[in-house]
């Protein structure tokens, strides 16, 4: 690795803050390495966490010492703290987003506190936008209350953090960007708001005003977080992936983005760079499970919204913008280097035109549980789910990219397949539960049909497991979710021998790989790492199975492996450290479903009903 490539911070090594319109991360040293205005898949204000030289940042940390703090969050929070320990003193940075609101708008803030807690602390201020990726040019405005940033889109201003009569920072100086230090005796709180599109120039604002707004901050979220219903073993974890997966909505229309980032790569130096700052239908399917089972009622409800507006509106794609639209052309930032090193940078997700027919399923399933629920589907939705299934009907037996959106053509994949089943199975159950009218016996021919075939085809006799496709001997950790669904009993022998093979093919160390893509060509070069979702779902099946020991086990491994402030991307490498977007709501989605599990398994309960 060279010495530039190095210069970039672990991708776990940073905290998340957001105003549900969209999210920052920053980084251990004070950085703030990566945010999009006005929403989650809007062009970058900072992403140096992609290139260091051309991607913009703001940093408030030790001037001279670039050495990274630790981070926590203030409690029950998205409030997040950075501690420095300086020869002088002992400082802190508090960052946060006051929650922005459901009317989406293009004025964005982040406010980030200075404090000097012990001594005398020198904090170094840098400010370095680079609009649209880093091509958008910008002119600069020293005032002396702040500073405006101006480009032809996007106006950033800044405000100054301090008290009537303080001095402007020290050795303040701006040309295209803004330098300056903070210096701070103890118990002094100084610092910057940084506000997009204000309609109004830069002031000073008082420390009691920020601090107001800090506690108001922190009022919301642990109100918010009060209302979960989860009072099991992992509290901690599942309330700490509770507020992460919260971050990631944007509350206009209710969607969550898959994860906040662009392009951070699934093996460094490699080609699999993906941006995920969009909604996935299948994302989107299991937050509402999830979220019902912390209680979330509401939130689950504005998901189930949002799909319905997917389904009620055309044929149902892969994955949308946060506001509802389909268009997200996938194109590749040449400028940028990549995280350390990791081209291409892709922008744009080109999955949007993929066939992945799970995804049927995974609607009809989060719908099912929400109808459990109390939240009913009317009549228009209805009839719109009916059109689903008959579209389904003619179009389940083909093949397609399937869940992991590979790109090396389409299969038989047997996770499709017995998604495609619970469409069905699911549909029936709900116009007979709730007294609709449907096409029942042709629902249930498909569904038997599709069940008949998944074990005559997808499994493999000889490796006594399902495999990852049609006529193959290849395993896939997607299997892993078919006692969940109740495609097979849990203590079925064929599933139990599933897990088996699962754990021989595809553990390390009780991490678990997606898929070997030597033994299965996915259409990219190299490997990646193991895929922390899976892992989640393979505790989630022992769990289930009544394998509770081995479980109990592999979940607490998997929490050791959390960032410092307890998120995680989308997979591990074999040193350990996080690769791919950050932080990844499939994860946390799956850490919820897994502790939930475990905890009615080790109770004598049923694991997850169906």
């Amino acid at each position: 690795m060279t010495e530039r490539e190095h210069d970039f911070p672990p991708i776990e090594g940073h905290g998340l803050v957001g105003d549900l319109q969209t999210a920052a991360l920053v980084a251990a040293d004070g950085t703030v390495d990566w945010w999009c205005v006005p929403r989650f898949d809007s062009p970058s204000v900072f992403a140096a966490l992609l290139d260091r030289e051309r991607g913009g940042y703001c940093r408030i940390g030790p001037a001279g010492d670039r050495r990274p703090g630790r981070q926590l969050y203030f409690p029950d929070t998205a409030a997040l703290i950075t501690r420095f320990t300086t020869a002088t003193g002992v400082g802190e940075v508090v960052d946060f987003m006051p929650p922005a609101g459901a009317t989406a708008t293009n004025r964005r803030k982040l406010v980030r506190m200075a404090r000097c807690v012990r001594g005398k602390v020198d904090f170094a201020l840098d400010v370095v936008p680079r609009f649209e990726y880093g091509a958008g040019p910008h002119k600069t405005v020293l005032t002396d209350d702040g500073a405006v940033f101006e480009n032809l889109d996007t106006t950033l201003v800044l405000h100054t953090v301090r008290e009537p009569g303080d001095p402007r920072p020290t050795d303040l100086r701006a040309d295209h960007d803004l330098h300056g230090v903070l210096t701070l005796a103890e118990g002094q709180v100084r610092g910057i708001v940084l506000e997009t599109n204000p309609g109004s120039p830069p002031r000073s604002v008082r420390v009691a005003e920020v601090e107001e707004e800090f506690a108001r901050t922190v009022a919301f979220w642990q109100a918010w977080l009060a209302r979960s219903t989860y009072r099991g073993r992992w509290r901690e974890a599942v309330n700490r992936s509770a507020i992460t997966l919260k971050l990631l909505t944007y509350a206009p229309t209710g969607a969550m983005v898959a994860a906040p980032t662009a392009a951070l790569p699934e093996r460094v130096g490699g080609e699999r760079n993906w941006d995920y700052r969009y909604t996935w239908v299948r994302d989107a399917s299991f937050a509402v499970s999830s979220l019902l089972e912390l209680g979330f009622t509401g939130e689950a409800a504005a998901f189930a919204r949002w799909l319905a507006d997917r389904y009620e509106n055309g044929p149902l794609k892969v994955l949308y913008r946060v506001d509802g639209s389909p268009h997200v052309p996938e194109r590749v930032l040449d400028h940028f280097t990549g995280y350390r090193g990791s081209g291409p940078v892709r922008v744009g997700n080109a999955a949007g035109d993929q066939l992945q027919l799970d995804v049927h399923g995974e609607l009809l399933d989060a719908l099912h549980r929400a109808h459990g629920h109390g939240l009913r589907v009317g009549r228009r939705g209805w009839r719109a789910l009916s059109g689903v299934l008959d579209w389904l009907e003619d179009n389940w037996d083909q093949p397609d990219e399937g869940i992991w959106e590979t790109r090396g053509g389409r299969h038989d994949h047997v996770y499709s397949r017995v998604m495609n089943w619970v469409a069905f199975d699911r549909g029936l159950r709900i116009a007979a539960e709730q007294g609709l009218p449907a096409p029942v016996e042709r629902w249930r021919a498909a569904r038997d049909a599709i069940h008949e075939q998944v074990w005559r085809r997808g499994w493999h006799p000889g490796r006594r497991a399902f495999a990852q496709r049609y006529d193959s001997d290849v395993l896939d950790a997607s299997v892993l979710r078919l006692a969940r669904v109740g495609f097979v009993a849990p203590h079925d022998p064929g599933w139990l021998s599933t897990l088996d093979a699962v754990e021989r093919d595809l553990v390390l160390d009780d991490q678990v790989l997606r898929y070997d893509p030597v033994a299965s060509p996915d259409g990219l070069d190299g490997v990646e790492g193991t895929f922390s979702l899976c892992t989640f779902d393979y505790v989630s099946a022992l769990a289930r199975s009544g394998r509770t020991a081995k479980a109990r086990l592999v979940f607490e491994k998997a929490l050791t492996h959390a960032g410092e402030v307890g998120l995680y991307a989308e997979e591990l490498g074999p040193e350990g450290a996080h690769l791919g977007n950050f932080p990844q709501a499939f994860t946390h989605l799956a850490l919820v479903e897994a502790a939930v599990a475990l905890d009615r398994a080790l109770e004598g309960g049923v694991a997850w009903p169906w």
